[in-house]
């Protein structure tokens, strides 16, 4: 995965002396970050996930100790923002080779980005 999820503190937020803001990504974030930071949402918005649709002025709440994040808008508001969302354009699926296996196999972050057919499978 991309190292994309550090997004530093808005120039006009640290001017006001902002130290912290909650970040919330689909990507993979090193070590190195710093802050309150919720990571692998997924789906990946690309794939219509629940930071698709997410807009400008949206509240959302986090409970980091029930271990929930709810994007506060009515489901009816929610259907219609999926509706109307677009797609990334169709690309070119690999033919063959590793390509093709990270394209059809590798699962989502929160499934541990791994191949689907090197999952345990049965009791543990």
């Amino acid at each position: 995965m991309p190292e994309a999820g550090y997004l530093p503190i808005p120039m006009k937020l640290a001017r006001q002396g902002v130290k912290d803001m909650v970040r919330i990504s689909d990507a993979r974030m090193s070590g190195t970050a710093f802050g309150t930071i919720v990571l692998h949402i997924a789906p990946e918005s690309a794939v219509g996930g629940p930071l698709a649709i997410v807009q400008t002025g949206d509240r959302i709440t986090l409970d980091v100790e029930a271990r929930r994040i709810d994007l506060l808008i009515d489901d009816a508001e929610i259907e219609s923002r999926l509706a109307a969302w677009n797609k990334l354009p169709p690309r070119e699926t690999p033919a063959r080779g590793y390509a093709k296996l990270f394209d059809q196999c590798v699962l989502q972050a929160d499934q541990g980005c791994d191949f689907d057919f090197l999952l345990r499978i049965g009791k543990s």
